[in-house]
């Protein structure tokens, strides 16, 4: 009788946790939206705020959450280790993705973040499909997403850049969607299928590229009102190659003529066009957010990263270009609103990296700034090194500003490698372009209270880093001296915009340091699912209480 009392008693409270859970599970947003948009720094959001329309930035940010403190919290910043520090939720020194190319110490060749040679193209002849995710150390939320519902969950990447699509959507994807310069087609890899859907098909089959590459680019508004940038025609910007001036309109057709590719619909707005229209198709053909279980989706607008580099931050073509994109956002939010019912997703959008101002016009405004030239610095440094160890081939590469040694002639000619890594810091030091130099050694033992070395030592990877790892000065870049890059430890690299929008989203914002690493466990705690491998972020607590 007294066990039959006691179940009698815990009924109410079983009930009441099945119903809790039941709840739960129905309120559970169906669809995941991963938007990343290339080099958008975090002041473009006011930037051009007056410009924006209601239904685009400014609906995320005003019933969304904006998180207005969100940095990067390692270096390089470039968009390889940027979609993978986003989506698995922790930096390069655990997820591997070092940079976009890097030197591998164990093949002696430099390589690409998402090449693949065992796997061919889909969709094209070309072999700009030959990609997969296998230099990844730890999974992703995608992953883990899958694993949650035994796979019945589904994960997509769709990005005009390979790394833009294959990084974020995981191991387990069903797919990740890119273009193909050549033949104007979005394909993917054999990794994932051995033909494309349907849907990427009849998509490919409407040629929106032809279209949009049959015009020349000119302003959406009249160019006297772009007052947020500089002149049209300035020396900071680098014009196309069938142009005289970096001048609107850009004559789109003569420069595909001329280029005998579609790789140009990258460097306008346009791309970002395309890519929406891609990423409405791949979720209406895989029917995401519509089978019970919670689906996945990164959307990568890259456009702004090409235009970016080109013409440089203070210039009209990126005010145009986030103008364009305002309206891709409004477009895709309108979508949703009435593809998901009951509007049952979470967005979050960020960015993979911001940028500097072009430093030739920051210099031209009495900035401290200034370029940094690797070919020039290898040269003197090689010869320094010559005069103090002998002529031999001390230095194995340099990449990523960072100097791999040859541990062969180290061994050769009996120097430790501690010494002439103490030479080469001790020589680099002395140019205003470097702010610091430091040891591999170092960055896997030190304690650092100066925030650019600890950014150094979360990038730092020890199977895959260099042996010195240079960190520039703030203002300087290594690239020719129009437009634009980034990298860097300082803010106009690290800060980003984050914003989150839907199911359970309520509109709020925090001025809270919050980091990149933050936003997949902050989903995972969200869904209740098992955090990625190598997780070091922390759930954002305004957004899980």
């Amino acid at each position: 009788m007294k066990i039959i009392r006691l179940l009698l008693a815990s009924l109410p409270l079983l009930c009441f946790a099945q119903t809790d859970q039941t709840k739960f599970d129905n309120a559970k947003p169906k669809l995941i939206i991963g938007i990343v948009i290339y080099q958008m720094r975090f002041d473009y959001l006011s930037k051009y705020w007056d410009k924006y329309g209601d239904g685009g930035f400014k609906k995320l940010t005003t019933e969304g959450f904006n998180c207005i403190n969100t940095h990067y919290n390692y270096i390089p910043t470039y968009t390889g280790p940027g979609h993978a520090s986003i989506y698995t939720g922790t930096t390069p020194g655990v997820h591997g993705i070092i940079a976009n190319d890097w030197h591998d110490k164990s093949i002696d060749k430099e390589i690409y973040c998402v090449h693949d040679e065992n796997y061919t193209t889909v969709g094209s002849k070309s072999k700009a499909g030959q990609m997969s995710p296998k230099n990844l150390l730890v999974s992703t939320l995608a992953d883990e997403l899958r694993l949650s519902s035994n796979f019945r969950s589904k994960s997509i990447g769709i990005s005009l850049k390979d790394r833009g699509a294959v990084l974020p959507a995981g191991f387990s994807a069903n797919g990740a969607f890119w273009l193909d310069d050549a033949t104007g087609n979005w394909i993917t890899s054999s990794y994932y299928m051995d033909n494309l859907p349907d849907w990427a098909t009849q998509f490919n089959n409407k040629r929106l590229i032809d279209k949009y590459l049959s015009e020349s680019w000119n302003t959406l508004l009249p160019i006297e009102s772009y007052t947020e940038s500089t002149s049209d025609n300035t020396n900071f910007e680098k014009a196309f190659t069938t142009e005289e001036n970096p001048t609107f309109p850009h004559n789109l057709p003569r420069i595909k003529e001329k280029t005998g590719n579609y790789e140009i619909i990258k460097t306008t707005p346009f791309g970002n066009d395309l890519t929406l229209e891609a990423a409405k198709a791949a979720i209406t053909g895989e029917k995401l957010g519509k089978s019970g279980f919670t689906d996945f989706i990164s959307i990568s607008f890259s456009a702004t990263d090409y235009v970016g580099h080109r013409f440089g931050p203070q210039s009209i073509e990126v005010e145009d270009t986030y103008l364009r994109l305002d309206k891709n956002i409004e477009n895709l939010l309108a979508f949703l609103n009435t593809y998901m019912e009951n509007n049952n997703y979470l967005l979050f959008l960020t960015a993979d990296h911001g940028a500097i101002h072009t430093p030739n016009f920051l210099k031209a405004n009495k900035m401290i700034v200034g370029y940094f030239k690797p070919e020039r610095f290898l040269d003197n440094l090689n010869k320094a090194i010559a005069e103090k160890f002998g002529k031999a081939h001390w230095i194995e590469s340099f990449s990523n500003d960072q100097i791999f040694l040859n541990h062969t002639t180290l061994k050769e000619k009996n120097v430790s490698k501690k010494e002439l890594q103490g030479f080469i810091i001790e020589y680099s030091l002395v140019l205003p372009e470097i702010a610091a130099a430091i040891s591999s050694e170092d960055l896997l033992t030190g304690n650092f209270s100066l925030s650019y070395l600890k950014l150094a030592q979360a990038g730092y990877n020890q199977k895959r880093s260099g042996d010195v790892i240079l960190i520039l000065s703030s203002g300087y870049i290594d690239r020719e001296e129009k437009g634009t890059t980034h990298g860097s430890p300082f803010n106009y690299d690290t800060h980003v915009p984050l914003v989150w929008h839907g199911t359970n989203v309520k509109s709020g914002v925090t001025a809270e340091k919050i980091n990149i690493t933050d936003i997949v466990p902050t989903i995972a705690a969200m869904l209740r699912i098992q955090i990625p491998d190598g997780v070091s972020g922390k759930p954002i607590g305004e957004l899980v209480k």
